[in-house]
């Protein structure tokens, strides 16, 4: 399966710089050191898959010039992966259909309470259009494409990672279980969480990342999720093992 994968977002709930910070980072004029929330869009032939849809939606589309979606899958219900729901809205009038979206049914029952107005049993113009697709983390085909969802836990709440092909994105994790390790099992590219070095509750920090990525062996592997406390793109970058980079907004990612 040819794919290529593009970082949407590679930062962590607040992005990179955060609001009134004036540390080294956030002050970084490297374009690297700038990171909207955590998504990335998969294109396998002329599909358009998108993981996750944060606050940052909006600006993430009109980043990378893209015109059409024809999935969203969801990792998980926090804020920072789906309050650009609304914004689906100017996919709806192009396409002239509803957007689907790929869930578990409590992320689904959020996305409603949370943006109520859309799924009232009276329709008005302009809202946004969602059509639901309740998953576990069974495989299933989605426009022709076989998704692989990942069950994976962020601190007591279980989230989803995906595999497409080659490709395996995992963040907002700090277990996988080992029973999951089967469907990573030849992985070519992988993005994980990485938050920060210091360990946190419910992310993997550098250390856990790394030792995951040596669990997996992946040919190559990127850091997501990244906060302003890890520190300079650059400097890291140069700190970390030969097959492993981190990941920034805008790399793209060609898979055979």
């Amino acid at each position: 399966m040819k794919l290529r994968v593009t970082v949407l977002g590679s930062g962590t709930s607040l992005g990179v710089p955060m609001i009134a910070c004036r540390c080294k980072v956030c002050t970084s004029g490297n374009p690297k050191d700038k990171r909207l929330r955590p998504s990335v869009l998969i294109q396998v032939g002329d599909k358009n898959i998108v993981i996750d849809i944060g606050p940052d939606f909006r600006m993430q589309m009109l980043n990378n010039d893209i015109r059409h979606v024809d999935g969203i899958l969801m990792t998980h219900s926090h804020r920072d992966h789906t309050a650009g729901l609304d914004d689906l809205r100017a996919f709806n009038w192009l396409n002239k259909k509803a957007v689907r979206m790929y869930a578990e049914q409590p992320v689904i029952e959020v996305l409603k309470h949370d943006f109520w107005y859309a799924f009232t049993e009276t329709k008005f113009e302009g809202l946004p259009d969602i059509e639901f697709q309740a998953i576990d983390d069974k495989p299933f085909t989605m426009e022709g494409v076989e998704i692989v969802p990942v069950r994976l836990m962020h601190h007591r709440l279980p989230v989803l990672g995906y595999r497409v092909g080659d490709f395996s994105y995992l963040t907002d994790t700090n277990f996988v279980p080992h029973d999951e390790y089967a469907k990573l099992k030849g992985t070519k590219v992988l993005i994980v969480d990485g938050l920060r070095f210091e360990e946190h509750i419910s992310h993997f920090n550098i250390k856990q990342a790394l030792e995951l990525i040596e669990e997996i062996r992946p040919e190559k592997a990127y850091i997501t999720h990244i906060s302003h406390q890890l520190g300079l793109h650059d400097e890291i970058n140069a700190k970390l093992p030969a097959n492993v980079e981190l990941a920034y907004d805008g790399l793209v990612l060609d898979l055979n």
